[in-house]
This record gives structure tokens, sequence and C-alpha cells, in this order.
């Protein structure tokens, strides 16, 4: 039988980027938080010998057990779905700071355009460029409310960046200023503007200079060591919550972090939740958390399990288009790229951070015209210097063998000597697009995976097409000697890694028949319940997520204080 613990104010279930940030600003305004994580604590300690690219960035040591848990997965509703025993496309963090340890720190805020989606596309194009099967929506909150949201997020890590020329517009400049501009960086600057286009350093999370943050953090410096992504970062430059927030937190004495706990059910009656229900995964034992809010804070994909499993909010039926937990599950279109090899320029590719890149923002949102396209949105394109690891760069131009002498020879050679320019595009969401509980399988503890329902459509196909003549057009002007683009997009496969950017499940809206969330990231039947995060967002733009999870995790923040102080639905 499960214990009954002590009633705290708030339960935070997932202390990633989003579980830390409600921690911090709630434990400062005086609440009693209680922070669960299944996995283990972390500190800086922990990441002094991880320049190891075969134990973390091939056997995953940083990620969830997939034996113990995982998802499966299926193009289309008649296909049986399988569980993923391996990673591949996307990868799902474990332990305290969760996905926001092993992120690279690319930081970019969403267009206005990405907030009133729907209305502005309609505004512009008419009702019939949205595709039939389209579930296109607004946000339930416009650029210009949700900006400080922003600001606040972008202090806290120190955001180092220069002017976005079409980005979104900001209130105070970045508060750092942009990374080390490498030779490969210049050539696409140059190349860019040559064709009129508007290149800008990428907004990042690895400090270009020592920062102290609002809550008096000071960290230093990026040493463009190149161990980023899926890796920890020993000198703290990264911004990750165990360096920025969680210590706030901490110091407050009003927030206790648990480890080793995983919560298998949020427990609510007459419309409200009463706490969270959680296994010591060490011990086994069972334990009730009561709380006046839950806050369900883990990554994407499991705050909407965690919904299904406690049977909270109507399941999305797809057949029917209604309901709305599982809805609108969105990815990241890739596919749009040019590699280019230089047979007589070198740069020095082995030095690197996870957000040193250069990009643009002509072919994303709705910054050009889509009349005579067969698509919407687009992508942010970009080059990215993120440090060449020995084991898994070993680019050769088209034709080398894949093994053996010559591969050998062409790898060495063109080590120092390869670029890529690619397109981060846009993911909509459709309605045979869904997550829902997966019928067959189970976790550890008994309990449905989670089961996605998603491939790659027409508009993706059509948006690759589009978006890979721009690529492979700013690497022919980079001066590449060979230059191998990619312009097609088939099915979506599961197997090769493309981008830890899941999206939607539990999305924010104006209406409870259309959305989980209202735009404090409060469930619409369940008051006392928020789901910041990317599950909230009802598309994914042409961007990397994070800034925009850290952004609403702040007004959730908001959110629960008010909802603290006066009860009912805020909005």
């Amino acid at each position: 039988m499960a214990k009954e613990l002590k009633k705290t104010d708030v339960v935070l279930v997932g202390m990633g980027w989003t579980g830390g940030i409600l921690a911090a600003e709630l434990s400062k305004k005086g609440y009693k938080v209680v922070g669960l994580e299944r996995g283990k604590n972390q500190t800086l300690a922990d990441f002094q010998m991880m320049h190891d690219e075969l134990r973390f960035a091939h056997r995953f040591e940083m990620m969830q057990d997939l034996s113990q848990e995982t998802i499966t997965f299926r193009n289309n509703m008649k296909m049986r779905a399988l569980p993923m025993r391996q990673y591949g496309s996307f990868l799902l963090g474990n332990n305290v700071g969760g996905a926001g340890t092993h992120w690279n720190g690319q930081t970019f805020r969403f267009l206005p355009y990405d907030f009133e989606i729907y209305t502005k596309t309609v505004e512009r194009y008419g009702k019939s460029k949205i595709p039939e099967d389209m579930t296109l929506q607004d946000w339930g909150i416009t650029y210009e409310e949700f900006e400080k949201y922003y600001d606040m997020f972008e202090k806290t890590i120190g955001v180092s960046g220069d002017e976005t020329p079409l980005g979104a517009p900001r209130s105070n400049p970045f508060p750092t200023p942009p990374m080390k501009k490498t030779p490969a960086l210049e050539l696409f600057f140059e190349a860019a503007k040559k064709l009129n286009l508007h290149p800008y350093m990428m907004p990042s999370a690895n400090l270009s200079e020592s920062y102290t943050n609002p809550d008096n953090i000071s960290r230093p410096a990026c040493q463009y060591c190149g161990f980023c992504e899926r890796f920890g970062c020993e000198y703290a430059a990264k911004a990750d919550p165990l360096n920025t927030v969680i210590p706030v937190a901490l110091n407050t004495g009003n927030f206790e972090l648990r480890t080793h706990a995983n919560v298998v059910e949020i427990l609510h009656q007459d419309g409200k939740a009463v706490g969270v229900k959680y296994i010591d995964t060490i011990t086994r034992e069972e334990y009730i958390q009561p709380a006046e809010v839950v806050g369900i804070t883990s990554y994407a994909l499991n705050n909407v399990r965690l919904l299904l499993i406690s049977k909270m909010g109507k399941p999305y039926d797809p057949n029917t288009g209604t309901g709305v937990v599982g809805k609108n599950y969105c990815y990241q279109t890739f596919g749009a790229s040019a590699q280019g090899f230089f047979e007589n320029k070198q740069f020095n590719l082995y030095a690197g951070a996870g957000a040193l890149g250069a990009c643009l923002d002509d072919f994303n949102g709705d910054n050009f015209d889509h009349s005579d396209l067969n698509f919407l949105h687009g992508a942010n394109i970009s080059i990215t210097q993120t440090g060449r690891r020995p084991i898994a760069n070993n680019a050769t131009p088209p034709g080398t063998p894949s093994w053996g002498a010559e591969f050998k020879k062409q790898s060495i050679k063109y080590a120092n000597s390869v670029l890529s320019v690619g397109a981060q595009g846009a993911s909509l969401p459709y309605r045979h697009h869904y997550l829902d509980l997966d019928p067959t399988y189970k976790d550890a503890f008994g309990l449905p995976l989670l089961r996605i329902t998603f491939d790659f459509e027409e508009q993706d196909r059509q948006l690759v097409a589009y978006l890979g003549e721009q690529t492979e057009k700013i690497m022919k002007e980079m001066g590449a000697d060979i230059i191998q683009a990619g312009k097609t997009l088939g099915p979506y496969n599961i197997v090769p890694y493309q981008s830890t950017h899941n999206t939607g499940g539990a999305i924010m809206g104006s209406s409870p028949e259309t959305s989980v969330l209202n735009n404090y990231l409060q469930m619409w039947d369940f008051e006392n319940v928020f789901i910041p995060g990317a599950s909230a967002f009802p598309h994914n733009s042409g961007y990397n997520p994070t800034d925009t999870v850290g952004a609403l995790a702040y007004r959730a923040a908001e959110g629960i204080d008010l909802y603290l102080q006066k009860g009912g639905l805020l909005v």
C-alpha cells in the first residue's frame, strides 16, 4: 500500500527545464515545492570526464533506459506499432536536468506568425490554402503577449546573439554578444549576402563571455571543445537546469528534490488533481504526494502518456476528430541540405560548440510568398560548427565506397574540408498524426507504452524540395568543389537520428473543444494542473523548441502563482 506524505503547495513531475524554472520561480515566492525526478541527481562534478564519444554519443549513457520504458511507433493507423528498442530518431533524456543537460544550446524564438498561424494564413491566402486534413490552429496567445517570457528565459540562461533581421522582434538586446565567427561561418555570411539574403549569428546558450544572470548565478565563457550535444558541460558554459534554475530553487529552502521517483499516476477527484502516485525505482516502494497544484513537467511524450494513463482529459480520436489529449503530434522536417567538399580549403572543424553557427530566416515562417507554393511555413537555414568528433564524422564525396582503403583515404582528405548547409523545417499538424496508449506493449511497471502515429506528408516533401534548392544555391556561392544536395523526402523513418524535437499532444489554445490547455498552460478540465513544455505546441516551427519551452515555463509559473492566490480558471 502506498505511503501518503505531507501535502505541499506544488508538486512537479520531472526536473528538466520546465520543472527547474517552476521550482525556482515558485519557491522564490515562498511556496513549498516538491520536485520528483525518476533518474539520478547530477552535478557539475559528474561532467568532468565526459569527453567520451563512445560512452555518451553512441551508447547513450545520459538517456532513458529503453529496456524499462520506450515508445511504440507506426506510420499510419493500418500498421502495427512496434517498440523502439534502440535509440534512433530522437533521444529521451534522463536524470535531473533531463534533455536540458544534453542539448546543443540553440535558442531561437518562434515567429509572431507561429502564434497566430491559422488566422494569419487565412488572412493572406484564404482558407483553401490549408489542406482539409491539416489541423492548423492558433496558440491562444499572441507573440506580443508572450514576448516578455522569452526575455525572462534568455536573461536567465544568458543567450549570446546578434540582430535577427527577419526574426521575432525583441524588447531588449541579447544578454551577451554572439559567439566567434569562424572562417566557415564567415564563408556562409559572404555567400548569403551575395544572394541578397539576411544572415546572422545563431542565438546560443553556449556563453560567448562570462555572465551573471538576474538570480546572481555566474557562469564562464564557452571553451569551444565540441562536446555539447549528448554531453553535460563541465565548464557550465552551456546553460542547463543544473547550472541556472535548480540551484536557485534549492537555495530558497522551499524546494525539495527527490530522485529515483517515477510518477505513475496523477490522482484526481471531482475535476481537480489531489496529488501524484510515484514508485521509488530503487526500493520499489510506493508513495502518494498530495499537492494543491500539480505541474506535469517531464519530456513532451511523457507528459501526454501520463495524462492518458491517469484518464485526464478526453483522448483524441482521429476517426472523428474529437477529443484533445494526443492531438497534433508534430516533429521536425529535415532533408533539405547541401554538403560541400572543398579541394583547396581547410577549416578547424574539430573545434566548435553546440550552437556555434550562422543562419537566416528568409525562407522561414511566412517571410516569403507562398501563393504559388504547395506548402505552408518554411525553415531556418543554417550552417553549424558543433565540433567534428572522430567516431561518427567521416564524410566522403558521392561515389566513395562505404568502407575500405578508399573510404579511409577520402575520410582523411576531407576531414577538415567539408561543410554542410541545412534547413530545419516546420512540422504542421494533421488529423491522423497523434499520440495514444499502445494496446499491446507495456513498461517495466506494467503500464501501457505511448504510441506515436506519424509520417511525412506532401506538405513536407514540397517544403524539402523548395528549401533544398535554396541550400544548394548557398553552397555553390560558398565555392564548394563537390556538392551533394538533398531535395527529396521519403516516409518518416524512426531509425536514423534526426532531432529530439517532439511536440504536441497536450496543446494550448483558446477553447477546451480544441486544446488541452489555456494560455497559462492550465488544463481546461483540471484547473490545478499545469503542463508547460513542447507538448503544448499546436505545431512545430522551423526552429529548435527550447527557447519557447523555457518561455512557456515562465508563463506557467505566473499562472500557478495567480491560481494559488485566487483559484479557478485563469482564462
